[in-house]
């Protein structure tokens, strides 16, 4: 695997050379010209975008999205499921749903779910808040989706308890891969 630095480099080698063969005298500004030559200032700007938690286009696999949030505690694929079509034709606006078989009693209850993406900038799509007064554990959202990927939907009981599902998606327009 690379280095963060060493892909800057040889992306910035690569769009010096790309810049140096485009006719700029056409009239076409720097600012204009550098979206046109793979990706232009977003080239330039991964270090900023690491350090606000986005990564777009890198995936990640299922202990990179949940470990941070389980601290160690067990994980069953049990309970959850996510319902959202295979095919997205447009990674803008993708339904989900997310449904669970699991307790909504006083002592025993969904306390959060969190929805994980794979890819998209920021791993964190949405993070419900449930309790006892929710009813059920069922949620229907919709979500932006930054290319194919898996989605995780990851349900933390209010006895510690983690369960989650995980859903591939082939998305065809990829969305969000502006950080947004």
């Amino acid at each position: 695997m690379f280095k963060l630095g060493t892909v800057n480099t040889s992306r910035r080698t690569l769009l010096a050379k790309l810049l140096s063969s485009l006719d700029l005298s056409l009239g076409i500004s720097l600012a204009r010209a550098l979206p046109l030559v793979g990706g232009g200032l977003s080239l330039f700007g991964a270090e900023s975008t690491l350090a606000q938690g986005m990564y777009s286009g890198t995936l990640r696999s299922l202990s990179d999205l949940v470990d941070p949030l389980i601290s160690g505690a067990p994980l069953s694929k049990s309970r959850v499921q996510i319902e959202m079509p295979l095919l997205a034709d447009n990674g803008n606006l993708v339904n989900l749903a997310i449904k669970s078989d699991l307790p909504m009693t006083q002592d025993d209850y969904v306390e959060k779910i969190y929805l994980l993406s794979q890819r998209n900038p920021v791993v964190q799509i949405a993070l419900f808040h449930l309790g006892p007064w929710s009813g059920d554990a069922n949620l229907n959202t919709r979500v932006r989706l930054a290319g194919s990927q898996f989605i995780v939907a990851l349900a933390q009981t209010s006895k510690g308890k983690f369960y989650y599902d995980k859903f591939d998606v082939i998305v065809t327009e990829s969305a969000c891969v502006d950080g947004s």
